[in-house]
């Protein structure tokens, strides 16, 4: 099947389009539906009556955008009218929810008036926080867009002109720094002078490029005084009109920094990429097909040409999806009556730079092609970088606040960033409680494996955010050349076995191992061995945790934490934990890496274990001991260790948290067989601790509800342990390491 094919198909799939509406509040019973709509609805009303902005208090207004086109100029299709374009806006719309959980509804008005369409648009005021114009022919859009910003007390925003802007400036940032110039030193051209062209060029004057060197050029070549006299250019053109000879594009490029394309594929060759500056800056960002190719203007020079597409299939593609959620994002949270200049420029400062930081492996494999590193061919981040909400709403948000156009007079940014991580799913707020209470007293944590790659990232992370003080295990030459390659600056502890004096360990796990038949030269090797190397160092208290297992399976790594450290006072065993999210729901299972058969008294202990992991993520626990078993339907000895671990654990007056089984495990989840048949359970709500009856079926049960149930998964977290370790899954990727050391560094406060 042919794209066009693959995307009819896409789109009448059943239901037909690409969004929906769905209910926010509970709607089961009688009683909700009367507080929905009538009678109940008449409160809000009244409060929205006295006092209308109490409608972000009470409705969706807040986190509602209207995506509005009349299908004069959608993209690539040019006039097809308001009908045709509702794919489009429909597809805008998706792109709010993905990427900032922003609702919207897609309006398509049947006018070809500037007037009439200010006119409607401006009476849904009361409907939008904000208003997105979309597929606008210009110069209307400009008109439409300054009388609605007159005229609407809500953000007014035209993506199509102002998001090549923001995207591309962010681009320019960091292509003139790579080039070693400055932005208010560059001679810049434009090819194009529609709205795109021209509102990337006023947004380059605000980033301090010199309006007086920007050459824009249209269909019929340079724009000039003399053109601008002669009225062959429109009032917008004319406010880049130059005073200079008339001429082609090719004249303008000549000794030109940055070349600019907003217009149509094809129109540049690599002579003219050979007549610009040294190291010169080329952003065709024609589509679908760009001035000049990617891989043609590259090979045109020998120096270093920065090179931006509008293009996905090639290195730094200017996408607007990097600017309007994000934008909007920022503005709705503050309540800002528009979306100014300051809110963009800090917008593409922001994304400028987020690019030149470590990007996360959950990007790198989305372009396992493209070397992802702060450079001439990665200037901006990836659309699917999620840091980007993190990054650049909260910069809109500050910018907004400071320029005087929110409505509210602050805000908390670790607070805000909380929210918009919230958004994204339940997982990565429990992780930033985490992360938050380890910056409290960042500890000493060991990377084990620390030449790899992963976990020396993972160690600038850690120490740039101030989660915890890594100590690297390595070789110190590989660390520091590894370094160098990744483009990192920080100044890790490194601990290296073939250098530094290892004697004091190596003594001391003679001293706990020499019954255990390990001689003292032995003890020597076994320390330059870097597990056992770094679980000696957290044994002495020279560290205060270790996380390990990036490159060693899991039995292999556990083993010599398990020798050297051993296990916690009242603890015979260790158990693997994962955390798992469901929307807004927690839960943590257990054993799911170590014990293959527990009995009833490594049950009790794994259950009190996880219980204390859950107060770490500020969850109350709440325990069932699962099987397929209710409460001694079957009684066989399988069910027989889970029921007598459940009734110690019932019975212990130092448990303090509500537990029960052996139960099977719709009945641990779900609260109306809780309160139906068995009312009589310690638990009056559904468990968010699951002890699972052996390693077989807790391995196998948060795989499936992972890979099947949409769970996110954050562990494996190793409890027990008289001093902190965490195995890492082979593979894990850099997110996985840093939140296992703040795991780690909040396991060491808590031991103190």
């Amino acid at each position: 099947m042919s794209l066009d094919d693959d995307a009819l198909e896409y789109h009448k799939r059943e239901p037909p389009g690409k969004l929906a509406i769905e209910t926010t509040k509970p709607t089961n019973t009688q009683r909700d539906l009367s507080l929905a709509y009538s009678p109940g609805v008449a409160a809000p009303c009244r409060a929205i009556d006295e006092d209308e902005t109490e409608a972000y208090t009470y409705t969706g207004k807040g986190n509602l955008v209207g995506v509005v086109s009349n299908g004069s100029a959608v993209l690539g299709l040019g006039d097809i009218g308001a009908q045709a374009s509702k794919p489009v806006m429909e597809g805008k719309g998706v792109l709010f929810k993905r990427f900032a959980d922003i609702n919207v509804f897609d309006i398509e008005l049947d006018h070809e008036s500037v007037d009439a369409m200010v006119e409607s648009i401006a009476a849904m005021e009361p409907t939008f926080g904000g208003i997105n114009l979309e597929d606008i022919s210009a110069p209307e859009c400009f008109e439409i867009e300054n009388q609605l910003r007159d005229r609407m007390d809500i953000p007014v925003f035209h993506d199509d002109q102002h998001g090549t802007a923001i995207i591309s400036g962010a681009a320019l940032i960091n292509a003139a720094e790579i080039a070693g110039k400055e932005v208010s030193e560059l001679d810049i051209v434009f090819s194009g002078a529609g709205a795109s062209a021209i509102a990337t060029a006023r947004f380059y004057v605000s980033l301090g490029a010199d309006p007086d060197r920007i050459t824009m050029c249209d269909s019929s070549g340079i724009i000039t005084e003399e053109r601008s006299e002669a009225g062959d250019v429109n009032k917008y053109k004319r406010e880049f009109a130059q005073d200079v000879s008339e001429g082609g594009l090719a004249d303008a490029m000549e000794g030109a920094d940055v070349f600019v394309g907003l217009s149509i594929g094809g129109l540049v060759d690599q002579d003219m990429v050979r007549s610009m500056a040294d190291n010169p800056i080329v952003f065709a960002m024609a589509n679908p097909d760009p001035e000049i190719g990617y891989n043609e203007a590259k090979a045109a020079r020998d120096d270093t040409v920065i090179m931006a597409t509008g293009r996905s299939d090639y290195p730094n593609q200017v996408n607007n999806v990097l600017g309007f959620p994000f934008l909007f994002r920022g503005a709705l949270d503050v309540g800002a009556t528009e979306i100014n200049e300051p809110m963009k420029v800090a917008a593409a400062e922001a994304l400028a730079e987020l690019a030149r930081e470590d990007v996360p492996d959950e990007v790198r494999k989305a372009y396992e092609d493209e070397e992802l590193q702060f450079g001439p061919d990665y200037i901006i981040p990836k659309p699917v970088d999620s840091r980007v909400l993190f990054t650049v709403a909260p910069a809109v948000a500050e910018a907004a606040i400071e320029s005087g156009c929110a409505r509210i007079e602050e805000v908390d940014k670790d607070e805000y960033v909380e929210e918009l991580e919230a958004r994204l799913g339940k997982s990565r707020e429990m992780v930033r409680v985490v992360h938050n209470k380890a910056k409290s007293d960042p500890k000493r944590v060991v990377l084990a494996e620390g030449t790899k790659e992963k976990m020396i990232r993972a160690a600038a992370q850690l120490e740039e955010d101030g989660i915890a003080e890594p100590v690297l295990i390595g070789n110190r030459d590989e660390v520091y050349r590894k370094m160098e390659e990744l483009g990192l600056e920080f100044d890790p502890e490194i601990v290296c076995p073939t250098t530094d004096n290892l004697e004091p360990y190596a003594e001391r796990v003679y001293e706990l191992r020499n019954r255990k038949g390990v001689t003292r030269s032995e003890a020597d090797e076994l320390v330059q061995d870097s597990n056992y190397l770094g679980s000696t160092l957290v044994e002495m208290g020279d560290a205060d945790a270790m996380v390990t297992g990036l490159s060693h399976s899991y039995p292999d790594a556990l083993s010599p934490s398990l020798e050297v450290i051993g296990t916690k006072e009242g603890a015979s065993r260790v158990a693997g934990v994962y955390m798992l999210t469901f929307g807004n729901r927690v839960i943590f299972c257990a054993d799911v890496t170590v014990n293959p058969e527990p009995d009833a008294d490594v049950l009790e202990e794994i259950t009190k274990q996880t219980a204390d992991l859950a107060r770490r993520f500020n969850v109350d626990p709440r325990a069932a001991i699962l099987s397929y078993s209710n409460f001694g339907t079957i009684d066989n000895g399988g069910t027989g260790r889970l029921r007598e671990a459940a009734n110690r654990l019932r019975t212990d007056p130092d448990v303090d948290f509500p537990v029960d089984g052996e139960m099977q495990a719709d009945t641990a989840v779900v609260e109306d067989l809780l309160q139906g048949d068995y009312a009589f359970s310690e638990l009056d709500k559904p468990a968010n601790v699951l002890i699972f009856p052996s390693l077989e079926a807790g391995n196998i049960s948060y795989k499936l509800l992972q890979r099947l149930g949409g769970a996110e998964a954050v562990g494996p977290m190793l409890v027990g342990m008289d001093k902190p370790v965490h195995v890492l899954q082979r593979g894990d990727e850099v997110a996985d390491i840093v939140t296992l050391a703040a795991v780690a560094a909040v396991n060491a406060q808590e031991d103190e």
